[in-house]
């Protein structure tokens, strides 16, 4: 009787806990809303009352019939559809191409040692320097941008994942060399598994990286997308335009990360 009383406060005290748990999640979530609603209605207010110049910073009434209108000619879909694309294919390309080549490094210490100082210099050099390079080898068109976001978010990648590999614990590795584990099997039962998180982080960063790229690629030589619609609507003053454009970045990029996060969530159920 005793133990089932003690499993029951046990059991209120955790649903207690859960509550409190939900409710500040919840209160965060409304926090969020909040401010964000307070930004809209503060920018929209300072526009009609004159605080700022709206020829600048455009205001939200403003970047909403943009955005009406460009649903309505259609090209909002056909710009954003070919930027998604873009950085779709070079976070997926960037980040398995980098995984492949950090467990390259992991399985041959001495190509990890004769590569390190190249993998620093190559992360430390901004890659939009060689925005004129990759044209000029790929061509001037979707492939080069595809380009650009790999090689945005490749380093990284290599360095984060192969950095993951070489802290995986080392005793679990000579306990799997005691029982006469060969080197790929070591791969598959203990590296790749415990490196999981790591790859998780390595898509979280690549997320924005890939955006980077893809945008920087259309400043340079797209004719679509939205990196276009910005570098048009500069030229041409339709700052409007660029602020619409700037927006549908920020929620296509919200809305990629969430999909990272409910990866990492499936695997931490798994797990």
């Amino acid at each position: 009787m005793s133990e089932n009383r003690q499993k029951k406060t046990v059991s209120k005290e955790h649903e207690a806990y859960l509550r409190q748990l939900k409710i500040y999640k919840y209160k965060v979530l409304g926090t969020q809303i909040f401010l964000l609603i307070s930004i809209i209605i503060l920018w929209e207010t300072a526009g009609r009352l004159g605080w700022i110049d709206t020829f600048i910073t455009s205001q939200p009434s403003r970047i909403w019939k943009t955005l009406v209108n460009l649903s309505q000619e259609g090209t909002l879909y056909y710009h954003t559809g070919i930027t998604v694309m873009e950085t779709i294919v070079g976070f997926i390309s960037g980040t398995i191409l980098g995984t492949l080549i950090a467990i390259f490094l992991w399985w041959s210490n001495f190509a990890a040692q004769v590569l390190d100082p190249y993998l620093v210099i190559l992360n430390a050099l901004p890659k939009v320097a060689l925005g004129p390079i990759i044209i000029v080898w790929v061509g001037n068109g979707i492939p080069a941008i595809i380009a650009m976001a790999l090689l945005v978010s490749l380093i990284v990648t290599i360095i984060g994942v192969y950095s993951g590999f070489a802290q995986v614990d080392p005793e679990k590795i000579k306990l799997l060399k005691t029982f006469g584990a060969t080197k790929l099997q070591i791969l598959q039962k203990a590296i790749l598994p415990a490196s999981v998180p790591t790859i998780i982080s390595a898509l979280k960063i690549n997320v924005g990286l890939s955006w980077v790229g893809v945008i920087v690629g259309e400043f340079l030589v797209s004719k679509a997308g939205l990196g276009y619609l910005i570098v048009y609507g500069g030229q041409v003053f339709k700052l409007d335009l660029v602020m619409t454009s700037v927006i549908i970045l920020s929620i296509a990029a919200a809305l990629m990360y969430k999909a990272v996060v409910f990866l990492e969530q499936l695997f931490l159920k798994w797990r």
